[in-house]
């Protein structure tokens, strides 16, 4: 499956935030990997909007794998303030996908 979500990066953070993705923790490659994330990538509009692509065979499984990653409350924990209006919880927590409505193949 393909899923798309949104994110919206902070303004003044966003030459960091592209600096931390240059140089994104292999331990934090490898869990995304062995908890079935495939071909994920990151977008950045200049004003901040942050559109995320990945291929996963069930998305909520990806997603739970990684809670359980030690890795990953680091990471989510040293993203959180790259980010404006999280509901609750890291970027991790707002990732919601965008519903699909058209695919050429």
């Amino acid at each position: 499956m393909r899923i798309c979500f949104l994110l919206k990066v902070r303004p003044e953070k966003i030459e960091e935030y592209k600096v931390r993705h240059a140089q994104v923790w292999p331990a934090m490659l490898d869990a995304l990997r062995e908890t079935g994330w495939r071909n994920y990538s990151l977008f950045l509009h200049p004003d901040g909007l942050l559109v995320g692509y990945l291929e996963t065979d069930d998305f909520e499984k990806a997603c739970a794998g990684m809670k359980e990653r030690e890795v990953n409350a680091r990471w989510q924990a040293e993203m959180a303030p790259f980010f404006e209006k999280l509901d609750h919880g890291g970027a991790d927590d707002n990732m919601f996908p965008l519903e699909e409505v058209f695919h050429l193949a």
